[in-house]
């Protein structure tokens, strides 16, 4: 079966390409978290660690928003990234730009979840205690919007001199972070290589302020 009308290829690709990073994020997550006490760590390489930790906050670890008000943040961002994606779809424009923006919800979405669900599905991860493990749902370690969100990836590539000011013997990119971290930075990030196509088009008008092509 093949599909030559260019909005459901590239429907199906953006939608494609999203499921599969919240599939994986999720088959990662849950390995670590029924594998692993948390704060474990197992050492890959000496640049890179498996590191188990849980948080309730942004990306990277990032601690400055309640769970329930991110989580609620996170679903307006995925309601009007996905928006923007259904106009590139219909526009036509890059096959990059089109996956940038798959990634950025998909890693929303991965996030999500975790801070949705996982207090009512999992068991409480504790340090040097047994790995959490699946439950009936709404007998987890929380509620409903209080999950913690699951981070492993460690990067420690090196620890900057002593000798230097405020810096000094901390580690380089000490943060700790999942898939959907990821996700969602390598989106933005390349986004900055289509800035100029995304102001010309006006990707990040909402229909309502949005002149219509007849116009």
């Amino acid at each position: 079966m093949t599909f030559k009308n260019p909005f459901i290829v590239r429907s199906l690709t953006a939608w494609a390409v999203a499921l599969l990073i919240v599939v994986a994020d999720q088959v990662v997550k849950y390995v670590v978290k029924t594998n692993f006490s948390l704060f474990e760590s197992v050492k890959v390489t000496p640049w890179f660690h498996i590191f188990f930790t849980e948080n309730t906050g942004m990306a990277f670890g990032m601690q400055f928003m309640a769970t329930a008000f991110l989580a609620v943040f996170r679903v307006v961002a995925i309601a009007y990234f996905s928006i923007v994606l259904r106009r590139i779809i219909h526009s036509q424009l890059s096959w990059g730009i089109l996956v940038c923006f798959s990634l950025i919800i998909a890693g929303a979405v991965g996030n999500l979840i975790d801070n949705a669900c996982y207090g009512l599905i999992y068991t409480e991860s504790l340090p040097f205690g047994e790995p959490a493990a699946l439950t009936a749902w709404g007998e987890g370690y929380g509620s409903f919007l209080s999950g913690r969100v699951v981070d492993m990836f460690y990067f420690p590539f090196f620890t900057w001199p002593e000798q230097l000011p405020w810096i000094g013997g901390q580690t380089f990119f000490g943060a700790v972070f999942n898939l959907a971290d990821a996700a969602i930075s390598v989106g933005f990030v390349c986004l900055l290589f289509y800035h100029k196509t995304i102001l010309e088009h006006h990707l990040f008008r909402l229909p309502a302020f949005r002149k219509t092509e007849a116009s």
